[in-house]
């Protein structure tokens, strides 16, 4: 079972991603070495590196992805709010509920639009999917809202998803669809790569006006956007954590050349 237990780094910051030591393995290659790193509540962090480095396996060992892949071998932990979400104890049910995906395509269900958004609330209700209409028309209402759809939808909820949204709209729709079951926390895997330069603006304005409310970790290839959409950012390169600072300060004042050389186009 996840609990949302207090776990706070050297700075009083409360945590809601902490590794130590996590190891991951695709059959004999190793992908990930000794990770080190405390995530903070309610902030926009975001991941960059060089492809392969290990930036999307890290956020898929966070909500526990890699592991259908039988030949995927983890060691470490990886505490979501003070808890090992690798534990014997903790079910994945209840870990979905608290980490919520996105992924670098978006990909509504091919039902409505109203149905998307209560397809994971359904699943998690505790009485058994039952919503009354009234119940359900203001969850779908809260969702839309929340990331800034509404007003684009409302008159067509029970169109299918996969007809008639732009990518944008989609994108969006995806997210809204987390919102429902509460999560803590957003993992976004380059959630703006198959928009266009509007579309990006529109999920970056997003994942402004989602910020505090959830702790959002987002993987890019997009170094202006990383400076754009995150507080906080870490520089991976082949499966280490390089680096780990305040965003301005990581792309003004790095402190490891490797830093440097990636974010100033010498390699990647």
């Amino acid at each position: 079972m996840i609990t949302n237990s207090r776990s706070s780094g050297a700075d009083g910051m409360e945590m809601a991603i902490n590794t130590r030591d996590l190891n991951l393995w695709y059959g004999t290659f190793q992908a990930l070495f000794d990770i080190n790193l405390q995530i903070k509540k309610g902030i926009i962090t975001s991941l960059i590196g060089p492809s392969g480095c290990g930036k999307s396996t890290f956020l898929r060992s966070v909500d526990r992805i890699n592991e259908r892949l039988g030949y995927v071998r983890i060691t470490g932990s990886v505490d979501v709010f003070n808890h090992n979400i690798y534990a014997q104890d903790v079910e994945l049910a209840q870990l979905r509920k608290q980490v919520g995906m996105v992924f670098q395509r978006p990909n509504p269900l091919p039902i409505s639009i109203r149905e998307n958004i209560l397809f994971g609330y359904r699943i998690h209700h505790e009485k058994g999917g039952k919503v009354s209409k009234g119940e359900a028309d203001g969850i779908v209402e809260e969702a839309l809202r929340q990331v800034l759809l509404w007003d684009q939808v409302k008159d067509r909820l029970d169109q299918k998803a996969t007809m008639g949204l732009s990518l944008e709209e989609m994108q969006k729709l995806c997210i809204a669809r987390l919102l429902p079951v509460k999560p803590s926390i957003l993992l976004m895997d380059e959630p703006c790569s198959a928009l266009d330069p509007k579309g990006t603006a529109a999920v970056e304005e997003l994942i402004w006006e989602l910020r505090g409310r959830y702790s959002i970790l987002i993987v890019t290839h997009n170094m202006a956007q990383a400076r754009r959409a995150s507080e906080e950012c870490i520089f991976m390169l082949m499966g280490r954590v390089v680096e780990h600072s305040p965003t301005d300060r990581l792309f003004v004042t790095p402190r490891h050349k490797e830093t440097a050389d990636y974010i100033e186009g010498r390699y990647g």
